[in-house]
């Protein structure tokens, strides 16, 4: 019998900068609601919401990230942009 086991490579210094920049964009967003009601209404735990908006989930699956930029009103197209315009302004 063999068991395969799954290695995460480590995430670059790009990565981790855009998933703070992505948890930046999601917080700004979020506003004055309050984490329990986002989290609850994207259908995530509120600790997945807390660590994505901290950048300590640095690749967050795409239908997570999908569920809560609907949920607070943002397009995927909008999210990426800030992310990624954020990164060229350096």
């Amino acid at each position: 019998m063999i068991i395969a086991m799954m290695v995460r490579l480590p995430l670059s210094d790009a990565e981790i900068a855009r998933g703070r920049r992505l948890g930046a964009v999601l917080r700004r967003a979020r506003g004055d609601r309050s984490m329990l009601d986002v989290s609850l209404a994207a259908g995530v735990s509120p600790e997945t919401l807390r660590k994505i908006e901290a950048g300590r989930i640095a690749t967050p699956a795409f239908p997570t990230i999908a569920a809560i930029a609907d949920v607070l009103g943002l397009s995927l197209d909008a999210v990426w942009a800030e992310v990624n315009s954020a990164a060229l302004a350096r």
